[in-house]
């Protein structure tokens, strides 16, 4: 029950996953999720051809041919023909095929809480995570900017059954906004689902980021009894 709870709860921080590659030709540029990770890539792709004009062919010539002279040299005449060489033109081809990939890393935030050292039972702790509201980065890949923004969503799992899902990163106190009360005393393992969803822009036009980045934080609570007080 739990566990389907949570992955309810990632769902609905999801954000559609319909993005394609923005390509503004002669640019094509996609940003994308792998391995907790966000992928930019850029490509400009293209080929020209560079034709050289065919050199023209040389035209025949009338010649005129006289019989030789009389020559005193033993050796017997020969007559020589000349054939043009013809030179075929040859075609310059450039092909240029630029491509960059460029990784960007989303940070991960540790849990803290208020009080710091054996909260009590039956009083509210206070949590909250150290990461920004709002995550951006601008990227220059191979001549182009891309704006990447991405916002986070979270599932607290506070260890003893109780889940809450927000997208308020909390704050300490007496600005609390994200709570707990333990009824029991005990050692408790928090865990923190946060899951980064966003968009980012190329030459004005935005698109959602294909997939979603999904980082866990773990923080232990150790909720101690009141003491008891006797008196008469």
């Amino acid at each position: 029950m739990k566990r389907s709870l949570i992955i309810s709860f990632i769902m609905l921080f999801s954000l559609p996953t319909s993005a394609i590659a923005v390509c503004a030709l002669p640019v094509c540029v996609d940003v994308y999720t792998q391995d907790n990770q966000i992928i930019i890539e850029a490509q400009k792709p293209g080929t020209s051809q560079v034709k050289k004009p065919p050199r023209p062919k040389p035209s025949p010539t009338a010649t005129l041919w006289f019989p030789p002279k009389p020559s005193p040299s033993p050796h017997p005449y020969v007559k020589r023909t000349y054939k043009p060489r013809i030179v075929k033109p040859k075609t310059a081809t450039q092909t240029a095929n630029l491509s960059d990939r460029l990784t960007k890393l989303v940070p991960t935030g540790g849990i803290a809480f208020q009080p710091a050292l054996e909260p009590l039972v039956q009083v509210p702790v206070i949590f909250w995570v150290d990461v920004p509201q709002i995550f951006q980065s601008r990227v220059n890949i191979i001549g182009e900017i891309v704006d990447v923004g991405l916002r986070p969503g979270f599932i607290w799992s506070f260890g003893d059954g109780s889940v809450w899902a927000t997208t308020n990163i909390g704050a300490p106190y007496p600005h609390q906004v994200i709570t707990h009360t333990y009824r029991k005393p005990g050692t408790y393992a928090v865990v923190l689902l946060t899951t980064w969803n966003g968009s980012f822009t190329h030459n004005g036009a935005v698109r959602a980021i294909t997939g979603q980045i999904v980082k866990t934080s773990v923080a232990t609570v150790t909720v101690v009894s009141a003491p008891t007080h006797f008196t008469k």
